[in-house]
């Protein structure tokens, strides 16, 4: 019988950030969500790993749990944490040993439970140098830019254990520790900790860097953003880069060849909650706009758009949920439009989302997206989108006056028309729409999403092990190839 379950290989699974923050966006909601149906529905364990300063993980792993974010066989895994539990085996010559920094106002320092852990300042040249310490107040680690050994371990009596030039090196040296020569993937989510896995190259180690926003400054052709340079020309030393939408898949791969760089792109979209359909107590003219509140979801958009809206039809009125740096900025914007009664901000919510199920149309006014949750979510929900067409995500999931509204980027008069033309929408049409938007979003359950994972993660498990025999004797080349197809016959046969 041939298989059609998202049951994944068997190896080692990793899903890598930078750190997790307590009101966590998209591509950690996202990372998470990806990690719990590995687990429930591929099979396996995943270690999410972080590599940041952040004190207090136990108690985010216990917060976590209670709100269902992690469940069993999720474990967080933080650099700093499993150093203070186990240090290595001294290696090598005895390091140098840099002088402790002195307490200045100036450094920025966590604590936690009263004990100081790590202790950082800027130095001349911009870059920070860190002590790191023990829960017990001991010190595990200095870092120190420059020519010199940048990383020292201690010992718990202080003595010079071990040391590495550059963080990189400590955090591949991590890795490897974690894997342990075992078939292992390490999927790398964050920009940032995607460039100390750039050039990280082991046999048993399939490295996938997930794209989740634009990697377009400015939606130009040719042109990266400056935060996504570096991982972006370097592409080709991961096993693979994965994007969310085939129109990012097609625009990064002409960039890519631009700059001389060919790399294994795939499309896999993030998997999400797919909510069953209620249309009792639906107000056709009340939104919900679910985002942070920063710059490039320019909320100000969607806050005149409903402004415009509510001034043609007083039914019209939007509920924005989530916080940020711009939020004086948009209550002064809702203020001078005399628009407090029909705008409400409703901070930070854990169920903001629940709210797409008897709101009758989302807001989406970002500058870019990769593919957004909230999108899918909305539409899962039978919520009607109405989204600024911007690169990437809607006009991937959204088709046009079928299951959602398009607007050309930056129309805040053509939004509020919508808005307004969806209020006089004959009744069946809108049910139709609402219907023809769950189906669209029926796409990115869970199980879809994970069954991609299966077939892509061994394909591209098959095509490392291919390309590593490429300049091999035939024999090798063979038995390579002979595994291949062997392995291939076994998983879709069922075994």
């Amino acid at each position: 019988m041939l298989r059609s379950d998202p049951r994944l290989p068997p190896a080692r699974y990793f899903s890598l950030t930078w750190g997790i923050t307590d009101q966590h966006g998209g591509m950690t909601t996202a990372m998470l969500r990806r990690s719990r149906s590995f687990r429930l529905l591929g099979g396996v364990d995943v270690g999410i790993l972080t590599l940041d300063d952040r004190p207090d993980y136990p108690e985010l792993d216990a917060r976590l749990r209670a709100s269902g974010e992690l469940i069993e066989g999720l474990r967080i895994r933080n650099l700093w944490d499993e150093l203070r539990e186990r240090l290595p085996a001294p290696r090598g010559a005895t390091p140098q040993v840099p002088e402790l920094l002195t307490p200045s106002e100036d450094d920025v320092v966590t604590t936690h439970g009263g004990v100081v852990l790590s202790r950082s300042r800027a130095g001349s040249d911009g870059r920070f140098m860190v002590d790191r310490f023990r829960r017990d107040g001991s010190l595990l680690a200095t870092e120190r830019p420059g020519a010199e050994r940048k990383i020292v371990l201690y010992s718990i009596d202080g003595s010079p254990l071990r040391s590495w030039k550059t963080s990189w090196g400590l955090y591949r040296w991590w890795f490897d520790r974690l894997t342990a020569g075992k078939p292992s993937f390490l999927i790398v989510d964050s920009k940032t900790a995607a460039r100390s896995v750039a050039g990280y190259h082991r046999d048993h180690v399939t490295t996938i860097h997930i794209v989740h926003a634009s990697h377009r400054r400015g939606g130009r052709a040719g042109e990266f953003r400056a935060t996504r340079e570096y991982v972006m020309r370097r592409a080709a030393d991961f096993d693979e880069i994965v994007v969310l939408t085939p129109r990012q898949k097609a625009d990064l791969r002409a960039d890519l060849a631009a700059a001389g760089v060919e790399a294994r792109i795939r499309t896999i979209p993030n998997g999400v909650d797919l909510p069953s359909m209620t249309v009792e107590g639906r107000e056709p003219g009340h939104g919900v706009v679910v985002a942070g509140l920063h710059a490039r979801k320019r909320l100000t958009h969607a806050v005149e758009a409903v402004a415009a809206a509510h001034s043609a039809d007083s039914r019209v009125d939007v509920d924005i949920f989530g916080e940020g740096p711009r939020e004086a900025v948009i209550r002064r914007r809702i203020r001078r439009l005399g628009a407090e009664a029909h705008i409400r901000l409703r901070g930070h919510d854990p169920a903001a989302r629940t709210a797409f199920r008897s709101a009758g149309f989302s807001l989406l006014t970002s500058t870019s997206e990769g593919l957004p949750l909230v999108l899918v979510e909305s539409m899962a929900a039978g919520c009607i989108p109405i989204a600024y067409d911007v690169r990437y995500g809607p006009a991937d999931m959204i088709r046009d006056g079928v299951d959602g509204f398009l607007i050309p980027e930056g129309d805040v008069d053509a939004m509020a028309q919508r808005i307004v033309e969806l209020q006089t929408m004959p009744a069946a049409r809108l049910a139709e729409m609402r219907r023809q938007a769950v189906i669209r979003a029926a796409e990115f359950s869970d199980r879809a999403v994970t069954r991609l994972w299966s077939r892509d993660l061994r394909a591209a498990f098959d095509a490392k092990m291919l390309a590593a025999a490429r300049d091999q004797p035939l024999a090798v080349r063979l038995r390579r190839r002979a595994g291949v197809i062997r392995r291939a016959v076994l998983w879709r046969f069922g075994r």
